[in-house]
């Protein structure tokens, strides 16, 4: 079995001493508390904002995060170690995903190698046998940049039209290339894991994937606060087979994961950064398999704001604000099997996410009626907080 080495050189971002991180860790004994790296060590700043969505509705969260009077509970490096599930002691704290109240949404088909790969896998019908295939066909009649074009355009429209025509149009290229995006609701509240938890795998799927995006954490007036990065993780053959199986293709015990940190925006953190990140994804399986690839954000075919806007407006509010997977471009369909068979998932996988600003997000695979059970809800949360005399 590999064991994710969880170290500040690999997790934390290339310029952590100037970044504006926050999150969240279990303390024993205590209970989940917002935390601020600072120093190379964590300081619990809960006094001040009992959770993050608190802390991410404050005008003032940077300056709460650089300077309010914290407890400190011990240093990154020996909390990062402690992170990971296989041999956690759980005498000593370790990171939580870093978000709690807020709502944990996704935009899908945001990137045109995953459309075409989302028509691929409707037109075979989950059967990852049938890919190479559809995919093949789908080359030779599309053909040309779809990434050139522009969602919700005349051109889009003209192409929409042609597609028809060929018999070839799908839900997919709707949402990707129409002028609404698809936004989901991914997991429910405080149902996400954090870095070095193992995320979770339906026991019946035999064609899935990781899905390396990164995540945006939105106020509830629709201010975006800062940035951290996601694994949405797919079960490409449930999906396949029907749209309609959505939830039970994207919801399953730990399959959201957000981490490490949460890196709030700043004078050299910004939008733009988002905008230009290149996400990189390694998968190492104890078969010895290695599977790396990258996405670039510069491709994404909605703006980030542009898909914000579109989650949260007039016809809908998150008073508790929300995190946005944004979608990723990189479907692998590398074999790991039989030629032609493509990537799925074996148990003890694990998958690295990282880009230089954020770091990186570690967790292992394993089958979803095995991590650990979710049982820490928003009714515990908030008996815990008042037990801590932190609601007011």
């Amino acid at each position: 079995m590999i064991a994710p080495m969880l170290t500040p050189e690999l997790c934390l971002p290339a310029d952590h001493a100037r970044a504006c991180l926050a999150g969240r860790a279990m303390r024993p004994g205590v209970g989940p508390a917002v935390v601020a790296l600072r120093d190379e060590e964590l300081f619990d700043i809960s006094a001040h904002a009992p959770t993050l969505s608190a802390l991410c509705e404050r005008e003032d969260a940077s300056a709460l995060v650089r300077s309010a009077p914290g407890e400190p509970i011990g240093s990154v490096a020996a909390i990062l170690a402690n992170s990971a599930e296989q041999g956690r002691d759980e005498g000593r704290p370790w990171l939580l995903a870093p978000c709690d109240l807020q709502v944990l949404k996704a935009a899908g088909v945001t990137f045109a190698r995953s459309m075409v790969e989302r028509v691929i896998e409707e037109r075979a019908r989950g059967n990852p046998d049938e890919a190479a295939t559809a995919r093949a066909r789908m080359g030779a009649l599309v053909g040309g940049d779809l990434g050139a074009v522009v969602p919700g355009s005349e051109a889009a429209a003209r192409l929409k039209q042609a597609l028809l025509a060929q018999g070839l149009w799908s839900q997919y290229l709707e949402v990707g290339i129409g002028p609404d995006a698809e936004v989901f609701t991914k997991a429910p509240v405080l149902a996400a894991v954090g870095l070095g938890a193992d995320i979770g795998i339906h026991p019946a799927s035999r064609w899935n994937n990781p899905e390396p995006e990164v995540v945006l954490a939105v106020a509830s007036s629709g201010r975006v606060v800062g940035a951290s990065l996601g694994n949405d993780v797919n079960l490409r053959d449930f999906e396949g087979r029907s749209a309609l199986l959505l939830s039970k293709a994207k919801d399953n015990n730990a399959s959201a994961a957000i981490g490490p940190f949460l890196r709030l925006f700043d004078a050299a953190f910004t939008i733009e950064t988002i905008r230009r990140a290149e996400v990189r994804l390694e998968v190492l399986g104890a078969d010895g398999f290695r599977l790396a690839g990258h996405s670039s954000m510069a491709q994404i075919s909605r703006d980030p704001l542009e898909i914000v806007t579109q989650t949260v407006n007039a016809n809908h509010q998150y008073p508790d604000g929300f995190l946005l997977y944004l979608g990723t471009m990189f479907a692998p369909i590398e074999d790991r099997h039989e030629p032609g068979g493509g990537f799925t998932h074996e148990i003890g996988d694990i998958v690295t996410i990282a880009t230089p600003s954020l770091g990186a997000l570690v967790n292992r695979v394993e089958r979803s009626d095995r991590v650990r059970p979710w049982r820490f809800g928003i009714g515990a949360l908030m008996r815990n907080l008042a037990a801590r005399g932190l609601l007011r």
